[in-house]
């Protein structure tokens, strides 16, 4: 988890970082929609959809694989503490589209955006479980 976030928001920071940490302990929590039977961080990571890896560092691989230094394994350890802010405190999506962020991605509504990436949560209705507590 600690490699994943520092490959997919290094340059965003710590707080960027523990924002796609947030994404990745959420979509193991989700257990619907497109994270139904995702139980564990590895099959979170390691999840394919429609043909290609979900996260582009591990599609890109070289980037994924980069060793993760001890700060980013502390943040890791405060998402798994259950750490949430927003915009990224429910969402199960984020991408960054290199231009403003759409209203809404693949029909759920974008939740805030902080730097390059945009946040995006489940509508209510969909995943209600990322919702709840811990």
């Amino acid at each position: 988890m600690a490699r994943m976030m520092r490959a997919e928001a290094e340059g965003e920071g710590k707080l960027g970082m523990l924002m796609v940490g947030n994404v990745i302990v959420n979509r193991v929590k989700a257990d619907c929609s497109d994270f139904k039977g995702l139980r564990t961080i590895p099959q979170v990571i390691f999840q394919v959809q429609g043909g290609n890896y979900s996260f582009e560092a591990v599609q890109k691989g070289n980037v994924f694989y980069q060793k993760a230094r001890t700060s980013e394994k502390r943040l890791a350890k405060q998402n798994l503490e259950y750490w949430r802010q927003h915009p990224s405190k429910y969402s199960l999506w984020y991408f960054n589209p290199y231009a403003p962020c759409p209203g809404t991605w693949y029909g759920q509504p974008h939740s805030g955006q902080f730097k390059n990436h945009c946040y995006y949560e489940p509508k209510a209705g969909v995943c209600d479980a990322v919702y709840t507590g811990a």
